[in-house]
């Protein structure tokens, strides 16, 4: 699986998943005429193709147990050892309406919970109906997170010892009204900076997720 973005910047971004990285990085090094150094830090990796090309890593479940460095040719070992390192994961999806978590190991989720609650789209209309129509749709939402809040609380929350961090994805203002509940403080301390682009949160997706929170995003930048 690879999935692809634009990023700002320039460049583009590519997932890619954690059994695929070598080859990944063999074909880059063809396509640029060859790897003419890595360089390593704690939580990333810069590999530099010979025609001035850049792959750039940061490290998942961060940091690389290395020591800082620089070394001629390629050396991405370092990252596949580093992922190829037993995980228990917690994931985090949600979107207003929608919710779906669980933990994962080698990319399958072994618990997991999903919930859905309606909330309307925004009305266009004026006057006093919009008033009545948002009111009830912020009484929507607030019933919708508190039921994801519950969910967070009773499947990460009470497994918060046992994970090694914590994958988050959806939509970023939902994700935002969970983190500023203090009950929750403990699952999001774990949180991975990357948020995963998912659409509305299902099992089939919690699945999906599952074994990209094991990938990498490669931003490959060229001359």
């Amino acid at each position: 699986m690879s999935k692809a973005r634009t990023v700002a910047g320039g460049g583009r971004a590519v997932e890619v998943t954690a059994d695929r990285i070598a080859g990944w990085y063999d074909r880059f090094a063809c396509r640029h005429g060859g790897v003419s150094r890595t360089v390593a830090t704690v939580e990333s990796i810069v590999v530099e193709a010979v025609d001035g090309a850049t792959a750039t890593v940061e490290v998942p479940f961060a940091p690389l147990d290395t020591e800082p460095g620089e070394w001629a040719g390629l050396r991405i070992d370092l990252l596949i050892t580093h992922l190829e390192r037993p995980r228990k994961v917690g994931l985090l999806l949600v979107r207003l309406g929608g919710h779906s978590l669980g933990v994962a190991e080698a990319g399958k989720v072994t618990v997991s919970r999903t919930g859905r609650r309606q909330v309307h789209g925004r009305n266009a209309a004026g006057g006093w109906s919009q008033h009545r129509f948002a009111r009830r749709r912020e009484g929507q939402v607030r019933q919708a997170m508190e039921a994801a809040a519950r969910d967070v609380a009773e499947v990460l929350g009470s497994r918060v010892s046992e994970l090694d961090a914590v994958v988050l994805g959806g939509d970023k203002s939902a994700l935002d009204i969970l983190r500023a509940q203090r009950s929750l403080a403990p699952v999001f301390a774990l949180a991975e900076p990357r948020i995963l682009d998912v659409p509305d949160p299902r099992r089939t997706v919690l699945d999906d997720a599952a074994e990209r929170a094991f990938s990498v995003e490669i931003v490959v930048r060229d001359s």
